[in-house]
């Protein structure tokens, strides 16, 4: 069983990272603004406001910061300011004994799902498919918050996933499957193929969301991870929104879903708020999941935090 995080309390301390590329210093202090207003202690990493080009830091650099926030005791919880490029980078400079031994709640979309996936993987820890720094802001959805606050705040079980009012989970392949669920980027598993750090998908329940890339990238990402067997393995596939992705040679991403993965007869379902999405589903990554594609419902069957 993943180990669960301590759960989200009001006036904890939250750890501000930035892992990947730079985010204006502007949008970084409305964030941490936000999360004082919100009764929250606020904690910035030594690289937070760095800029070198499309990344903030040097690889070894963003990894020291995530690390000391680990090992800091008065840190629950760790906010990465955004995604970016260049995540993967740090992967080699954690230490993940010692973050499987300070399991903290840590949050991304983005390319911030390949260190939420990694930090399953090889240290066992839940982590959360949910806010970043950028979106403290008054423009997010209430529901953004009340899916990760509920989500981390809350030792219950099961509860259920659910989009906003509106917006239908969809079913396209039948199915009642039930498997820890991971994902998140498309664009950054792909580049992590080959690598030691590679999605692992062995009989679990993927998530899969992209944003401003043409259809045909977005196919080719697909067969790509086909390719790499990750479909063959997996129990289910729950596609989340490709925001602001364009249609290419007359194909939509709905052409691609039904005419790529459809066929490949695992369950399937489709329309999940995520990520890049003006709604945000929170997804727990490396919890146990039930997907049903019978009644359309996506149930969390066990505790993601923990009381202690």
């Amino acid at each position: 069983m993943a180990t669960k995080p301590p759960r989200l309390q009001p006036g904890d301390t939250v750890g501000i990272v930035t892992l990947g590329s730079p985010l204006a210093a502007s949008r970084i202090d409305e964030g941490i603004a936000t999360l004082r207003n919100m009764g929250y202690n606020v904690l910035v990493g030594e690289h937070v406001y760095s800029a070198n080009g499309f990344l903030a830091a040097t690889p070894q650099q963003m990894a020291s910061d995530l690390m000391k926030m680990f090992q800091n005791k008065e840190v629950k919880w760790i906010l990465p300011t955004r995604g970016g490029v260049g995540v993967a980078s740090i992967l080699p400079f954690l230490d993940f004994s010692i973050i499987a031994a300070n399991p903290k709640i840590v949050s991304g979309y983005s390319d911030i799902t390949i260190l939420l996936n990694t930090l399953y993987e090889y240290a066992d820890l839940i982590t959360f498919q949910s806010l970043l720094l950028l979106d403290f802001n008054a423009q997010t959805p209430p529901y953004n918050f009340n899916q990760f606050f509920t989500a981390t705040s809350t030792v219950t079980a099961p509860w259920e996933i659910r989009n906003p009012a509106g917006m239908p989970l969809v079913s396209l392949v039948q199915g009642d499957v039930t498997g820890r669920v991971v994902g998140g980027n498309l664009t950054s598993f792909v580049g992590s193929l080959g690598t030691s750090f590679e999605i692992n998908t062995e009989d679990k329940i993927i998530v899969l969301e992209e944003t401003h890339e043409p259809i045909n990238t977005v196919y080719r990402y697909l067969n790509h991870l086909y390719l790499a067997k990750k479909f063959e393995v997996c129990s289910g596939i729950i596609m989340g929104e490709c925001t602001n992705c364009v249609a290419a040679y007359g194909k939509t991403y709905e052409d691609v879903i039904r005419e790529f993965l459809v066929p490949l007869g695992k369950p399937l379902m489709t329309n999940l708020a995520t990520a890049h999405g003006i709604y945000k589903a929170t997804i727990p990554i490396g919890a146990t999941l039930n997907m049903n594609t019978f009644n359309q419902t996506l149930t969390v069957t066990e505790t993601v935090v923990s009381s202690l």
